[in-house]
């Protein structure tokens, strides 16, 4: 078959977007700017440029990683057919904390200062796309893309990434698991701006390819044979797709740190303001919402807070409330 431009099928033209929710839209949009610009210029930001900077540097990691986590889940999401999974299953967080363990473990403290910021990020972004796209391309071909063959494969990947991960902190000195602390949970705080760079160009170039192809991603929600019978090669956009989970995933993470369960209360949230299926709608939607909540978040702790808790543990412990919540009235689908 060939691989060619598909409007949207019977089943979602009769669900054409309620007004609503393109004015959801252009709320969710114009709360964002209005949140970036308090993060900015509350506590006098305009009479530094420096402190500007910070917080610019700053306000675009918490933008590239809502936008990249809140889209990844959505997607992962659209390929399980599953509203409770997000790509944390797939061991994404236990495979970086595996990496910055084994990193510490055999390597001194003194060495590790002297390691480029730029240069980490790249080597943890490449090492968990490397990882994650080996064990997709295998699992695939072998299981004849079975998709939940493959969710399973990374649930056992990621106990196993996290059983080495908690041998080897044992062994640790305190003083080097006192630095691997930091990379447990996420951290706004020091992004490196030529990371951020390069994060910021990674995932541009993703949203533009999904930009072009939600309507692709609509069929791809109807299943293998519905989308197969529509013309739609299934198996090549679904590793496509898994390849562009994989990036956004990787790169938000090794910028700062996991996030697990931020993706599950975006996503809830998501498909409840939105009510609708198409992805033209769903993945701009769950990027504003994702960078909403994080960046309001940010300026709460700062501003009002002190920074007296984290925002990456707020955020957990409010992501797995909902994931039983969620499990506990069967709300998969």
């Amino acid at each position: 078959m060939h691989d060619i431009s598909l409007p949207a099928p019977p089943a979602y033209r009769g669900n054409s977007p309620h007004p609503l929710t393109n004015r959801h839209l252009w709320a969710l949009a114009l709360a964002l700017v209005v949140a970036c610009g308090v993060f900015l210029f509350w506590g006098g930001g305009w009479q530094s440029s420096y402190i500007l900077q910070l917080r610019l540097v700053k306000l675009g990691g918490l933008l590239c990683v809502g936008a990249s986590v809140g889209v990844a889940t959505v997607l992962f999401q659209t390929l399980t057919n599953n509203r409770i999974l997000t790509p944390a299953i797939m061991g994404f967080d236990a495979l970086f904390l595996l990496m910055k363990t084994v990193l510490v473990f055999f390597s001194t403290a003194l060495s590790l200062q002297f390691w480029d910021n730029t240069t980490v990020f790249l080597g943890d972004t490449a090492m968990m796309i490397g990882a994650t796209m080996a064990i997709f391309a295998a699992v695939l071909r072998r299981a004849r893309h079975d998709i939940q063959l493959l969710v399973l494969v990374g649930v056992i990947f990621g106990l196993l990434f996290r059983t080495i991960t908690g041998f080897l902190q044992r062994l640790l000195d305190p003083s080097e698991f006192a630095m691997l602390q930091a990379d447990m949970f996420a951290q706004f705080g020091g992004i490196d701006r030529d990371a951020l760079t390069i994060a910021a160009t990674l995932m541009g170039a993703l949203f533009i390819w999904l930009a072009g192809s939600h309507r692709r991603l609509d069929v791809l929600a109807l299943g293998r044979n519905s989308a197969q019978s529509l013309g739609l090669r299934y198996d090549r956009l679904q590793l496509q797709v898994l390849a562009a989970i994989a990036v956004l995933v990787s790169v938000s993470t090794a910028l700062v740190g996991p996030l697990a369960f931020l993706g599950l209360l975006v996503s809830a949230l998501t498909h409840s303001l939105m009510r609708s299926h198409r992805h033209g709608l769903l993945l701009p939607a769950a990027a504003l919402i994702a960078c909403l909540i994080l960046v309001t978040g940010q300026t709460l702790f700062e501003r009002i807070l002190n920074l007296q808790s984290s925002l990456a543990v707020v955020i957990e412990f409010c992501g797995g409330l909902l994931f039983l919540t969620l499990l506990a009235r069967g709300k998969i689908k």
